[in-house]
Formats: structure tokens, sequence, C-alpha cells
């Protein structure tokens, strides 16, 4: 019985799976942005997530717990220098997965994996998005709002009243000269 054994076998045994999770971590690491398929992209990001955090704390101790985890100095080197740094200020969530289609040859579904700060496409359009944007509140319009309806209503009252006084008048020409056109048109 397999109960409570809720992380993704993927189709291996144990020492298989921690080589594989190992070898691709590595290889995220070291190259950033990887081609692998979705249920291994999604092991993967419960195995390297924590291993980023751990980074942040660079001691001679968490070099070694890592290093336990990748098998790879030159893996754990980079982590370390270069990775650390950029997500130093980052809760988590260091791992993206981009959905890429299907393989043709077995029509398994693919993404490709990669390091959120180190994709610099989509951080020059955050960046973009974040200056064309201007924050707005409710607030601040509806005061304008009432603030422009307040001057405006002034503003109409008198234009109300002093129209009225000819509209009264108007429709007295109207009449009569309606009365002219009947006339014209019965002659």
């Amino acid at each position: 019985m397999r109960h409570n054994k809720k992380f993704n076998h993927l189709g291996r045994k144990s020492a298989h799976r921690q080589a594989l999770l190992s070898n691709m971590a590595a290889s995220l690491i070291l190259h950033k942005r990887i081609n692998t398929t979705v249920a291994k992209a999604k092991a993967l990001r419960i195995y390297v997530e924590p291993l980023i955090t751990k980074s942040k704390d660079d001691t001679t101790h968490a070099r070694r717990v890592v290093f336990s985890y990748l098998q790879s100095k030159e893996a754990v080197s980079e982590l370390f220098r270069n990775v650390s740094v950029k997500v130093a200020d980052r809760p988590g969530g260091y791992t993206r997965i981009l959905r890429t289609g299907n393989r043709l040859g077995d029509n398994a579904e693919m993404c490709m994996m990669e390091l959120v700060d180190f994709n610099e496409a989509m951080l020059a359009a955050a960046d973009d998005s974040k200056k064309g944007k201007k924050k707005r509140s409710r607030r601040s319009g509806t005061k304008k709002a009432e603030a422009a309806v307040e001057t405006v209503a002034p503003k109409a009252k008198a234009a109300m009243e002093a129209p009225a006084s000819k509209e009264v008048d108007a429709p007295v020409a109207d009449d009569a000269a309606q009365s002219a056109e009947t006339s014209d048109s019965k002659e």
C-alpha cells in the first residue's frame, strides 16, 4: 500500500529518482533553463526550491547540505555565488514552469522550467509594465467627480432658470407660426 506517499514516484525506484532529480537540479542551476516533462518539472520544483532557500545562508554547513543533494561542485558554487544573490529578496517561488506543448513521439506534455530572476525578457517586460501603469485609487476619483458635480450644479441651475423664461415666450410664437402654416395650406 502506498498510503501517505503523495510525491510523484516518476515510475522509478527511489535511488534512480534521487539521481534523476539531482542531475536535473544541477542542470537547472548551471543553465538556468531546462526542457523536460511537466511531471518531472513539478517534482524538480519541490526538490530544488528548498535548496535555493538554503543557499541564501552562505555557511559551510549550508554548502555541505546542498552538496549532499546536488553532488556537483560546479552547481553548488554557481548556486551560492550567483543564484542566491539574485533571489535574496524573494521569499519563495524561485522557479517558473512554462508549458510548451506535447512531445511528438509519445505525446507527453512538455515544458520549459527556468529560474525566475534569470529571464531577461520577462524582467524587462515587468519593468515596462510597472513604469507604464499609474496607481489609481477609487477614493480620489470619486472626490474629484463629486467636486465636479458640485461646481456644475450651480451653473446648471442658473442655466435652467434663464432659458425657462425664454421657453415660455417661444411656444406662443410657435403656435402662431403653426396656425399661419395651417391656414396657408388650407388655402
